[in-house]
């Protein structure tokens, strides 16, 4: 079976545990339709039927997944800081 990439995976998992928390918080209220799609995507991805075994299935290659790439960080060169008004 195909694995999603890493870092899309990463990045559904945590919209959706954020979406999911914030409608619990709110109490027992049927999921938005973006956590509804995100919970679709997530089964897809990870070729299962029920989104708390996708997640599991998720976390556990996500665990073993390489650590993310750091972006690179734009040098400095021919930039200007900001000049600092007196106090």
């Amino acid at each position: 079976m195909l694995r999603p990439n890493p870092a899309v995976l990463r990045r559904l998992v945590e919209e959706y545990e954020a979406l999911a928390a914030a409608e619990s918080a709110r109490g027992p209220v049927e999921l938005n339709p973006r956590a509804r799609d995100l919970a679709y995507t997530l089964c897809v991805s990870t070729g299962t039927r029920d989104v708390k075994r996708a997640l599991e299935a998720a976390h556990q290659w996500l665990a073993a997944a390489p650590a993310p790439a750091r972006e690179p960080v734009a040098p400095m060169a021919g930039r200007r800081m900001p000049a600092t008004e007196p106090a």
